[in-house]
């Protein structure tokens, strides 16, 4: 498995070498100057903004300037925003750890409502529990994550008064008080992409299942006497899921992107609100490196996908 590793990493070189080509040309040839308002300040001198262009090689071309980014990653530096005036790996590392909890967080909690959901209503084909599961899963994603997350903070927060509407990374509790207060903030976030997912991934857990539970080899499985459950969790579950590992392997970097609104309404300071913000500034810089980390993310899943796939099914070979 080590050589099939390897061989896919080396596979994934100029993959990731394409991917940056175009990101860096697009956003290099997209209008709007990220050293606009520093031109036209008054109270600096246009030579020092001339010297900052020249420095940065804002008018040198565009595949100069990409071999100049590109030569600088591979040495560990991914740049200097313009707006925030610190490296671009020091800003990311800072809002990373924010990210990765949420959304952590919202996978775990998408997984426990769609495997057990699905499988059961697989099982049980047209009954009431798949009625209802069926139904409140297309009113789940159905829902856009902006409209739940208004809907959580009017009903959490404005009229419970349970949970606080904006996540705070500056709290000043210590000890058990502090994790108390992070997950409190952290709830609703969690919930509004945890649920989203999880009403996707329902519809899709009880596909794969209600496919593989009529195969023959699970027939022969009752046939030998063996328990429903038994059948359900070591003969159907297993083979079923390989379809769904593809499509959380290939969702895990889209739910990057998709909490980028969440990060919005709820005030996380994540990488989702510093590509917007980033954006909204034109720091091509931090939207570079931001944009190239997604894509990095569609190639280290799609790699967890089919090393998954080998020990869900022995059958497939790692060649």
């Amino acid at each position: 498995m080590s050589r099939y590793i390897i061989r896919r990493l080396l596979i994934a070189v100029p993959s990731l070498f394409g991917i940056s080509l175009v990101l860096f040309t697009i956003l290099a040839l997209a209008p709007g100057d990220p050293f606009q308002d520093l031109a036209s300040n008054p109270n600096v001198p246009p030579e020092v903004a001339a010297a900052l262009r020249v420095e940065f090689g804002l008018d040198d071309p565009v595949m100069l300037r990409y071999w100049h980014w590109l030569v600088a990653m591979l040495h560990g530096n991914w740049g200097f925003s313009f707006v925030s005036r610190v490296n671009v790996d020091t800003l990311i590392l800072q809002r990373l750890p924010a990210t990765l909890f949420v959304i952590g967080s919202a996978q775990i909690l998408a997984l426990l409502v769609a495997m057990p959901v699905g499988v059961l209503a697989a099982a049980r084909p047209y009954s009431a529990f798949d009625q209802i599961a069926n139904t409140l899963a297309f009113v789940g994603f159905s829902l856009p994550t902006f409209f739940t997350g208004i809907l959580f903070i009017l009903f959490f927060s404005i009229h419970l008064n349970l949970l606080p509407f904006v996540f705070r990374s500056d709290l000043s509790s210590t000890g058990i008080r502090w994790y108390i207060e992070e997950a409190r903030q952290a709830a609703m976030p969690v919930m509004v992409l945890g649920l989203f997912q999880g009403a996707v991934w329902t519809r899709y857990v009880r596909a794969a299942v209600l496919e593989v539970i009529r195969l023959d080899y699970v027939m022969t499985a009752r046939a030998k006497g063996l328990s429903e459950a038994t059948v359900i969790t070591r003969h159907v579950v297993r083979n079923a899921l390989i379809p769904v590992v593809t499509l959380v392997a290939l969702q895990m970097p889209t739910l990057f992107g998709g909490a980028i609104v969440t990060e919005q309404i709820f005030r996380v300071p994540g990488i989702g609100s510093l590509l917007i913000s980033a954006i909204l500034a034109n720091d091509t810089p931090v939207i570079m490196a931001v944009t190239f980390v997604f894509a990095c993310l569609v190639i280290l899943f799609n790699l967890v996908a089919d090393i998954l796939y080998g020990w869900l099914d022995p059958r497939i070979a790692y060649r």
